[in-house]
């Protein structure tokens, strides 16, 4: 299978696996209430992330880990209903990134997995 067909259906996958959340770097993300969680897979990246609610604020919470021996950087670009925006990253094969980030004044955000 060559690249590209596998890009794109580990992304497929990924939307399916996410329940709201798009993975990838191509196509839209979509916006998810809370509570939410996803778990995208793509080549040379995977991530998990939690969408909670507290009041009028969500945090989005979770790792990011590359997968890949690329010289890329593995990253979850976060854009809540607030329009802040957060994109942690994980660069080296191996390397696994935490990260909690809370937005006030939203109880949504949408998340992808994308490879950079």
């Amino acid at each position: 299978m060559s690249r590209a067909r596998t890009t794109i259906v580990s992304v497929l996958s990924a939307v399916v696996l996410a329940s709201g959340l798009t993975a990838g770097s191509a196509g839209p993300a979509h916006a998810a209430t809370c509570p939410s969680s996803a778990s995208p897979v793509i080549d040379g990246a995977s991530a998990h992330w939690s969408l909670s609610c507290s009041g009028n604020n969500v945090t989005v919470s979770g790792w990011v880990h590359d997968t890949g021996m690329d010289g890329k950087c593995a990253k979850v670009r976060i854009n809540a209903g607030n329009g802040r925006y957060e994109d942690p990253d994980a660069c080296g094969s191996g390397v696994r990134t935490n990260f909690s980030y809370k937005f006030k004044g939203t109880k949504s955000a949408q998340a992808r997995l994308a490879i950079a």
